[in-house]
């Protein structure tokens, strides 16, 4: 059974939550009060009931994924092709990965994570009374590492209800269900460790819980419940360096995958963010120094797009975000998580530190701006990029490639295998910013450039970051 369960193999984690701020005394009488077993009956207590309420809605999934295998070692060797007869033809192996999932609508929505069933063929969910149901895959995301499935069939499922991400505090009690090593069903506890935790490299997402709850290699996709019953997030990755639980979990809340969900049952394919036409960056010691700040926290405004939200509120680059309709950001990453828990054309607060002191601006969200069909073009001729599926970059796509919102010029998107662009060596991702001299502003001078043709061609394409300049004769 292959490995399917993320680990952080090294590097060490800092706590970024903030600090808790004193709540008002009117809000701390209406908060649930948290109590310190006092008794021997206290102790005695148990998850039990608790258990029974909410296992039925997690559910096993397995995930089969066919693979072709090379019949002999030399397959594809035109030395050995050619003395020793055709190659054989190829085997097919079928694969299969196994995780959990959560049922969080009665019609049998599910959610899990994308790494569990990514590339798979055929998804099969199992519940935790015996039955089994095919599924099929409405959203799928990368970047949070989450999936939406729905089962095949008309029955009524159990749930799980979605909880209040922004109620949970480090030390609150917690339940990880899910199927560890494939062994069953299995429930253990502990507590919230840490909200908000970042840098932890497993996906773009960056505002995770922490909690102790053991979690295995299994468990992916599986529900962290708090002691109401309610959904707080969904376990996704251990610190690890042998491939067990070490007491380190990591869940994305709740609040995040109630968005994408939402997205799925409204027939999107793709969950998006809203638009605020900005980057942002991690403040740094020195840029902390620089501007008298105590502390190195909150998002550096890096970059405006013109006449985008960011700029219409007059955001402008070096600005510094530390607040979101009254939530501190600690990190960009944090503020990241609160635009996607937000919804297009609402107005936020954000609490904005400039060189002329500390201001307020309302910023109205926008859906990000439709993609023309005119911007995007499958290249043609004898040249290097022959093939090349290219399109000028939009927010939408800068959104989907991961790119700076503020970044133009044309990417390629696509790359057939047996492509001139493909035997060149042009990989999805590239930015090509120059041909013979040109500069690549956009679809039209670069399919202008290439009907031009010419003896050789020089041409610049930034990967990765990277310049890369090439002469093809």
């Amino acid at each position: 059974m292959g490995k399917i369960f993320r680990d952080v193999l090294s590097g060490a984690l800092q706590d970024t939550a903030p600090a808790p701020a004193t709540a008002p005394a009117q809000d701390q009488a209406a908060a649930p009060q948290r109590e310190v077993p006092s008794s021997r009956a206290g102790m005695m207590q148990s998850f039990s009931p608790l258990v029974k309420a909410t296992a039925p809605a997690v559910v096993n999934v397995y995930a089969d994924r066919l693979v072709q295998r090379s019949a002999s070692p030399f397959a594809g060797d035109p030395f050995f092709e050619r003395f020793f007869g055709q190659r054989m033809p190829n085997r097919t192996e079928k694969q299969s990965s196994l995780g959990s999932g959560v049922i969080v609508q009665a019609n049998g929505i599910i959610v899990t994570n994308n790494h569990v069933i990514e590339g798979a063929d055929d998804i099969r969910v199992a519940l935790a009374d015996g039955r089994e149901f095919q599924s099929r895959v409405l959203l799928k995301d990368e970047r949070f590492d989450l999936a939406v499935l729905k089962i095949e069939g008309d029955a009524t499922f159990p749930v799980i209800e979605f909880g209040d991400t922004d109620s949970i505090e480090v030390g609150d009690l917690a339940l990880a269900i899910g199927n560890p090593f494939g062994v069953g069903q299995t429930v253990t506890s502990g507590i919230v460790s840490a909200i908000a935790r970042n840098g932890v490299g497993v996906s773009d997402f960056g505002f995770f819980i922490q909690t102790d709850a053991a979690i295995n290699p299994g468990n992916s996709g599986g529900a962290l419940i708090d002691m109401n019953g309610r959904l707080m997030g969904i376990n996704t990755a251990i610190f690890s360096r042998s491939g067990g639980s070490n007491g380190i979990g990591f869940a994305i809340p709740a609040s995040l995958v109630r968005a994408v969900v939402e997205t799925a049952e409204s027939g999107g394919e793709v969950f998006e963010r809203p638009y605020v036409g900005a980057t942002f960056e991690s403040v740094t010691s020195d840029i902390a120094e620089a501007l008298g700040l105590g502390r190195a926290a909150g998002a550096l405004v890096s970059g405006v797009v013109d006449s985008g939200p960011a700029d219409s509120a007059g955001l402008r680059a070096g600005d510094i975000v530390v607040g979101f309709n009254g939530h501190p950001i600690e990190h960009p990453d944090a503020l990241g998580y609160r635009l996607a828990t937000t919804d297009a054309n609402t107005s936020v607060e954000l609490d904005v530190l400039t060189r002329k002191g500390r201001k307020t601006v309302s910023v109205t969200l926008q859906a990000p701006p439709s993609d023309d069909p005119r911007d995007r073009r499958t290249l043609a001729g004898e040249n290097p990029f022959g093939g090349a599926l290219v399109s000028n970059i939009t927010p939408r796509l800068a959104e989907k490639l991961r790119l700076p919102p503020s970044l133009r010029g044309v990417i390629v998107t696509e790359v057939p295998r047996q492509s001139l662009a493909g035997r060149y060596g042009v990989l999805p991702g590239d930015l090509i910013a120059e041909i013979n001299g040109v500069e690549i502003a956009n679809v039209d001078i670069l399919e202008q450039v290439l009907a031009e043709g010419a003896s050789f061609w020089r041409f610049e394409i930034v990967r990765g970051g990277r310049r890369i300049r090439q002469i093809i004769r």
